[in-house]
């Protein structure tokens, strides 16, 4: 009788639990928007954010993917989530109710970092050229050397991780705050990713000449300055209709 028989095969080992608990896409948005909002806010009573504001914020066109249409009912229900959490604080004393993150305390309390997290939560996995140019409008962080010496610190409490091999060009990067399932199906998505991901469901146009790094730069600095102005004025819009209603006046 042969005793040749194939080995029966090793059932596969479950992903590994994820080191943070897990954010919903809501609750990533919003996170995301209150440090960009901590961050760029050039007048103390801009931030912390009312419920409005934080809607404005959360629907915004620019330097969000996915753009969401969320009203104040779905961002209130997230807020309160993120309250029992201890990662949202509600302010209350004012005309109107407002809203802080508590991320210093229970992340970390380094701005760049922090900067870099509000990136990822607003935009999903990035190359780390993207994310150091996105991240600056928050934090100096004036060279990818200076980018790597932020990651580390992340990389290491899991809070970002690494769909790439870290040294390849145009490696990709996304916060931790994910399921198992989630980065694994990251990770399979860019295993052969193009440098840039901003958009991964865009084919690549491979016959087109790429443009050369000075091109480069100066079009993704235009594009982040436009983002930037895009934002002001969204923060400006929110804070015009905070007033008015405040007033007792109609939205405009």
């Amino acid at each position: 009788m042969s005793s040749d028989a194939s080995p029966a095969p090793q059932p596969q080992p479950d992903p590994p639990a994820p080191a943070w608990e897990p954010l919903s896409p809501l609750d990533r948005r919003i996170l995301g928007v209150l440090v960009e909002k901590q961050k760029t806010s050039k007048t103390a009573d801009s931030y912390p954010l009312s419920l409005n504001a934080l809607v404005t914020g959360c629907n915004q066109k620019s330097n969000r993917d996915p753009v969401f249409e969320l009203d104040e009912i779905e961002v209130e229900e997230g807020l309160d989530a993120l309250q029992e959490r201890g990662l949202v604080t509600r302010v209350t004393g004012g005309r109107v109710d407002r809203f802080r993150h508590e991320l210093y305390a229970v992340w970390t309390s380094a701005g760049p970092e922090l900067a870099v997290l509000a990136e990822l939560l607003l935009r999903g996995a990035q190359t780390k050229g993207d994310l150091r140019t996105r991240a600056a409008r928050m934090a100096p962080i004036d060279s990818l050397d200076m980018l790597d010496e932020v990651l580390e610190p992340l990389v290491e409490r899991k809070l970002v991780v690494y769909l790439t091999e870290p040294d390849r060009r145009g490696a990709v990067v996304t916060h931790g705050f994910q399921t198992a399932d989630e980065i694994t199906r990251l990770k399979a998505l860019h295993a052969g990713a193009p440098v840039s991901v901003s958009d991964p469901g865009t084919p690549v146009l491979r016959s087109a000449p790429a443009p050369g790094p000075a091109a480069d730069a100066k079009l993704t600095a235009a594009v982040a300055e436009i983002d930037a102005l895009k934002e002001r004025v969204a923060t400006l819009e929110a804070q015009l209709a905070d007033v008015r209603k405040q007033l007792g006046l109609s939205p405009a």
